[in-house]
């Protein structure tokens, strides 16, 4: 064989070659872009030191949600409660010196998760807000907005499978899913996210329904964790026995409000978390609850 014809094989193989790792390359590409995020899509590492804690003070707001997470001096503002909460989250905020949250999440727009939000962002700067919609027509939603625009701040709407870190903490949203399900239902516009810190792990559902629990369900979500937010105050259109299958809760949270108008947390709703969880608190009856996680166990502490 002639030594330009070698040579011109050679070349010829490392070009074929090269076409089929591009190609090969460019397939996966296009499959990994192609692929709806989860939550199992995270790239965010995880570095717990020892001394790392983290706390989850579910506000006793009445018949509404707030809960403050705070961990290695980071935090996150979940929900508002109604506008009557405004006076009292400012004042918190004020008293424990916490003039910066990292993150300000409103689940949905209803004026009992967005109220008091409001009082939050008059006294504390803040870094990203998110929330479903970035339009509602309400005097709660539109005050949100005002106090956000006042930080030149605007809203971001998560994507499923989107997470930060919040000190050593990693937050994950999981859904919606399928923001179609809230063209008829509101609530089930509702942000649901994780946060998990060491081996525990916190879910929070907003109001989500049954038709959002499940389209988490379907979509594969890793919705398993130690702690859940019971949905809309334990109201028996939430907390379907396929979610908390999936969840498995050891400790579940109602934020609900004493002798409310809607027989909230319902009987039946009870029923069912209780077969799968056996510690349970509610803000009517223990006022303010405090999970505490060194990233081993949770501990749980009340105001009543």
């Amino acid at each position: 064989m002639k030594k330009k014809t070698y040579w011109g094989l050679i070349i010829a193989a490392v070009v074929v070659i090269a076409v089929t790792i591009a190609i090969v390359f460019s397939s996966k590409q296009h499959y990994r872009q192609s692929v709806p995020p989860t939550d199992k899509a995270t790239t965010t590492e995880q570095k717990i030191t020892d001394d790392a804690v983290l706390e989850v003070h579910f506000f006793d707001v009445g018949e509404a949600d707030s809960a403050l997470v705070e961990c290695d001096g980071h935090y996150m503002l979940i929900d508002g409660g109604n506008p009557g909460s405004s006076s009292f989250l400012y004042s918190y905020l004020k008293q424990h010196e916490i003039g910066f949250i990292d993150y300000i999440i409103c689940s949905h727009a209803h004026a009992d998760h967005v109220g008091g939000l409001a009082g939050a962002l008059n006294y504390a700067t803040i870094g990203v807000a998110y929330s479903p919609v970035t339009e509602y027509e309400s005097r709660a939603f539109n005050s949100f907005i005002k106090y956000l625009n006042e930080q030149n701040k605007t809203i971001r709407i998560p994507t499923p499978g989107e997470s930060f870190s919040l000190g050593s903490a990693v937050v994950s949203f999981l859904g919606p899913v399928d923001m179609h399900l809230a063209e008829t239902n509101e609530n089930n516009s509702s942000i649901v996210l994780r946060i998990k810190f060491g081996e525990t792990s916190f879910l929070f559902t907003g109001d989500a329904e049954t038709e959002e629990e499940l389209s988490l369900v379907e979509a594969g979500c890793d919705l398993q964790s130690t702690v859940l937010k019971v949905g809309h105050h334990g109201s028996n259109t939430s907390s379907s026995e396929p979610f908390l299958k999936a969840v498995l809760p050891d400790i579940a949270v109602i934020s609900v409000g004493s002798n409310n108008d809607y027989g909230h947390p319902h009987e039946t709703a009870l029923e069912r978390i209780s077969k799968y969880c056996n510690q349970i608190y509610r803000t009517d009856q223990n006022g303010e609850i405090v999970c505490i996680s060194d990233g081993t166990t949770v501990t749980v502490k009340t105001e009543h």
